[in-house]
């Protein structure tokens, strides 16, 4: 992570109520640049059952990001420029009862390092398993 951003998000009230019950998955989120504007993509905001029934948005919809405009020039400067990736680190309320979303500039992993990764995990898994597998 090389920089790290506060934005506010646009929910639905439904989406807030989910949020607050902590019925929110980011694995395999990112942000992206549409027109000139932040959004974030592939964020799960699950439905809740007390919410309601007829207005159920989808739990995928893309969701804009709102940023200051320098921040956003500086961000579409480093994405397209440079190369470098979005990421949405958490959501979360401030003091002021906002919805927020904390992101990131993130540079991605080289071919070279996730083979080291997956290498580095293989050993330890295999040393663990070695050592379950003993006995005495």
């Amino acid at each position: 992570m090389l920089e790290k951003f506060e934005a506010g998000i646009v929910l639905s009230g439904a989406e807030v109520k989910a949020l607050r019950a902590k019925r929110v998955n980011l694995q395999d989120s990112y942000c992206r640049f549409i027109k000139g504007e932040l959004f974030l993509m592939h964020a799960h905001i699950a439905h809740l059952e007390t919410a309601n029934k007829h207005f159920a948005p989808d739990t995928r919809t893309p969701r804009k990001l709102l940023l200051h405009k320098k921040e956003l020039e500086k961000l579409y400067v480093k994405v397209h420029k440079e190369g470098l990736t979005i990421v949405p680190l958490m959501l979360y309320f401030n003091e002021r009862n906002l919805a927020k979303a904390s992101i990131a500039i993130a540079k991605g992993k080289k071919l070279h390092d996730k083979r080291a990764d997956l290498k580095e995990k293989t050993l330890e898994r295999e040393a663990s398993q070695a050592i379950k597998n003993r006995s005495y």
